[in-house]
């Protein structure tokens, strides 16, 4: 079998790692990988939780026991979310994003991977000392977002609808009212979807007053599951009263100047960095 130097096996178990985030990683898969003693693979992989703490990229965790083995956990430093933050905020803030109704244009923001990415990461290392069975979000912008602060904690991420399809089969569907408007509206889940006494993280592109997130904890309780956290990427404080106290954003709206452009400013999680 080929023998590996030490800056290929640093490269590969960082690799395996950093790309089976929160997943326990036996140290016996790494050994018949590289070809390597125990002793060896463990060294290296010292090399690779101090470089990783040094860049503030994460840290690897040691998991014991007989099923045990070391596990990558997703994270940023909050010099490197503000500068994203900011950068974020100077896109937002061109005047052609401002829309009929005074709505901001962020469609391309969602669907870009790096930029999804980055705010992903951001999230999910907000909610990465939870014990997280699922992350849940609303059709449809917020989808990406949420597909990737899933994939750092490690776990499925579940879409709830706002209107029951047939494929989902028997679903849940509840009645809440908007925050903004007081509009009833309708969301429902598919009973497969998630276990009972599942506990979850909320994620969605943009928060108003709140009122999708009480909704989404009602659905919950219906799977006796319960909502340990909520994520957005833009908070609209400019509505004022929420519906729901505790909650992380990367970016606060504030509304539209007088000149029509859109003011935004990076959370205040960012303001001491």
């Amino acid at each position: 079998m080929n023998k590996y130097s030490r800056n290929q096996r640093v490269t590969g178990i960082t690799k395996v790692l950093t790309e089976n985030p929160n997943k326990t990683i036996n140290l016996k898969t790494f050994t018949e990988l590289f070809n390597a003693a125990k002793s060896t693979i463990s060294e290296d992989i010292v090399i690779v939780r101090e470089t990783l703490n040094e860049l503030s990229m994460g840290r690897i965790e040691t998991v014991a026991g007989a099923a045990g083995g070391v596990k990558y956990i997703c994270g940023v430093s909050k010099q490197e979310s503000r500068i994203f933050a900011d950068e974020i905020c100077k896109i937002l803030i061109q005047k052609d994003r401002v829309i009929p109704g005074n709505f901001i244009y962020m469609t391309d923001i969602m669907y870009n991977p790096e930029i999804v990415h980055k705010a992903g990461v951001i999230l999910a290392s907000a909610f990465s000392e939870l014990d997280i069975d699922y992350v849940v979000t609303v059709e449809t912008k917020g989808i990406p977002l949420a597909y990737e602060v899933a994939k750092m904690l490690g776990v499925q991420l579940v879409i709830v609808r706002r209107d029951p399809k047939v494929t989902e089969g028997s679903t849940v569907s509840i009645n809440y009212a908007s925050g903004s408007s007081n509009r009833i509206q309708t969301m429902s889940l598919s009973r497969k979807s998630i276990k009972k006494g599942s506990k979850c993280v909320f994620i969605d592109d943009f928060m108003k007053a709140g009122g999708t997130a009480i909704g989404i904890i009602n659905l919950l309780k219906e799977f006796e599951s319960e909502l340990l956290g909520i994520g957005v990427l833009v908070d609209n404080i400019e509505s004022g009263h929420k519906l729901v106290e505790e909650y992380i954003s990367i970016i606060q709206f504030t509304g539209i100047n007088n000149e029509g452009i859109a003011e935004l400013t990076p959370s205040e999680i960012f303001e001491k960095v």
